[in-house]
């Protein structure tokens, strides 16, 4: 595919982007009947709720480092063999988890920190619990010191259990289960000694300070909110949530808030209707709260279970939770983007090739040659068309000197030329067009990938999810200068841009003298622009090019079309 076609892929994709809100409406709310007057206030606007106390708490005004925050309140240590932490036992809240399995550095030892405790620099943390309307009845706040009841650690088939008592004749308890990897269970139970039914609504919420560092300012891959409601996808960036809340109702669904590669997600009671809200108010809040009340009679108690979700996004883990966890479309939470059904498969191609190779970059490879190949015959068909367009080129160049003053002629002349050497200009547009999706589905897969994280490839190349570290401003390291960021343009990309403008050579110039200077600019842009990305990206990009390049000389030299 030459440079114009990539620029038509990245064209159609920002207009399917552009138009996917003209085609989904935000749930209606779900209407229901023998409701009393107060609880009509749980419809109302977040901001303006009564019933919800820790939604509105004011945000710290001296934040700490993590670990003074950390070491400020009572704790219980979590652990399996994919997470690492702990609860802190004021507010009962999961604040403080790292990932065992993946690294903030190739070569360190240091995990990826991915929950901090509130008050810290990066606060990000989850809470579960009940409210009442109007605030009346006390119950556990986020500033509520919880006790343990028996064991005193969290871990696979140890669960650990929190209590605490309002001493007005209610007592909470929350049992916490851990799998081995992701999944925390959170069973909520109150026990009522007041002498009178009482009606509380379980409740939980994902709570983040600020906009996480490094956000992927690219259509590409959403970070932020996302949610099924319903069967319905909603997704909201940080920036939408900080002009204007979203509020929706469902009877099922998720919700949560998403990273490129991790996420936390929470997962109301199945077949209760819910209100979710995401807002931002003394931090980025994504939230859900049962819209009917759970009543406790007295000398009697009620339970309730959230799930909660803390999870490197690996595609093998999140399809098992989607299937045996039963959560609509939870496989979602990785955004497989528009060609979904082209995506995910080529993952599961890829992955497979890197199993049996050990390398991540030869599985690229293999799998760019295998797409090269299923779409040999239409690529031929296209090269052929553009053979002999470029054959015409002379004549063309010719008719254009003769008629120069009579663009009408011109035309003329050209198209009786198209007809007498049976050559259709539009014929090799649409093999070009079949192959966008598939394009844009491998691009979209390398660019999302858990799995091409920290992979290395041969010689300079590391780690496959970061740019090419190597600079022609320093001659590749020769020059003892680290050149600013926009100037680390490295092999690969010149490599890339190279087999670019070596493709470009075998394609038919345009007519318009002032498009063929545009276009032959082209590779040195793509190179700048694309230095950036990942470097697997680049890589199944240059062996595109060169075997894109092999086919359609093949195809020139048969049809005795000049290739210089």
């Amino acid at each position: 595919m030459d440079s114009r076609n990539v620029f038509v892929a990245i064209a159609l994709s920002l207009a399917v982007l552009l138009f996917w809100s003209a085609f989904f409406e935000t749930p209606k709310p779900i209407k229901t009947e023998g409701i009393v007057e107060e609880q009509k206030k749980l419809n109302s606007k977040v901001e303006n709720n009564e019933i919800t106390p820790n939604i509105n708490q004011k945000a710290p005004e001296v934040f700490v480092s993590r670990e003074d925050s950390i070491n400020e309140n009572e704790r219980i240590a979590l652990e399996n063999e994919k997470v690492k932490g702990s609860i802190s036992l004021k507010g009962g809240v999961f604040d403080d988890l790292s990932f065992k399995t993946h690294k903030k550095e190739i070569g360190k030892e240091d995990n990826v920190v991915f929950l901090n405790p509130k008050g810290s620099q990066d606060g990000y943390y989850v809470e579960t619990g009940w409210t009442s309307v109007g605030n009346k009845i006390k119950v556990p706040t986020i500033n509520s010191q919880w006790s343990v009841v028996g064991n005193k650690t969290l871990g696979v088939n140890k669960p650990l259990i929190l209590e605490w008592n309002n001493n007005e004749g209610l007592v909470f308890r929350k049992q916490i289960e851990l799998d081995e990897k992701y999944l925390f269970k959170v069973n909520q139970e109150v026990k009522n000694n007041m002498g009178k039914p009482i009606e509380l609504y379980p409740y939980a919420q994902i709570t983040r300070d600020k906009k996480p560092e490094g956000l992927t300012d690219f259509f590409i891959l959403h970070e932020g909110f996302i949610g099924v409601f319903d069967k319905e996808l909603k997704e909201d960036g940080y920036d939408d949530i900080e002009d204007k809340s979203q509020v929706r109702e469902a009877n099922n669904g998720w919700l949560g808030i998403t990273d490129k590669y991790w996420m936390t997600a929470i997962v109301p009671p199945k077949n209760e209707n819910f209100k979710s809200t995401f807002l931002y108010k003394n931090g980025f809040k994504a939230n859900y709260i049962l819209n009917n009340p759970v009543i406790i009679k007295p000398a009697s108690s009620e339970k309730n279970q959230i799930r909660l979700f803390v999870a490197a996004k690996e595609v093998e883990t999140i399809d098992s939770y989607a299937k045996t966890q039963n959560i609509e479309k939870f496989d979602l939470v990785i955004d497989w983007g528009w060609f979904y059904f082209f995506t995910k498969p080529l993952f599961f191609i890829i992955d497979y090739l890197f199993k049996i190779t050990g390398n991540f970059g030869i599985a690229i490879i293999l799998i760019t040659a295998g797409i090269r190949l299923i779409f040999f015959p239409l690529a031929n068909y296209s090269f052929r068309s553009m053979a002999k367009m470029k054959a015409l080129q002379p004549e063309m160049t010719r008719l254009k000197d003769v008629h120069k003053d009579d663009k009408v002629k011109l035309q003329q002349e050209i198209m009786a030329l198209y007809k007498k050497e049976k050559v259709n200009p539009a014929s090799g547009c649409l093999p070009i067009l079949i192959q966008i999706p598939f394009f844009f589905a491998i691009y979209k897969m390398l660019f999302i990938s858990l799995e091409m994280r920290h992979q290395p490839f041969f010689g300079w190349i590391k780690d496959l999810s970061a740019q090419d570290p190597t600079s022609i401003f320093n001659l590749f390291g020769l020059i003892p200068w680290d050149p600013p960021s926009f100037l680390i343009i490295g092999i690969w990309p010149i490599l890339m841009g190279l087999t670019m403008f070596l493709q470009q050579k075998l394609n038919p110039a345009p007519t318009d003298p002032i498009q063929a200077k545009i276009f032959m600019f082209f590779p040195l842009f793509l190179t700048i622009i694309l230095a950036p990305f990942p470097s697997g990206l680049v890589v199944y990009w240059t062996i595109n090019n060169v075997l894109t390049i092999a086919q359609q000389y093949v195809i020139m030299r048969k049809t005795k079309v000049k290739t210089v």
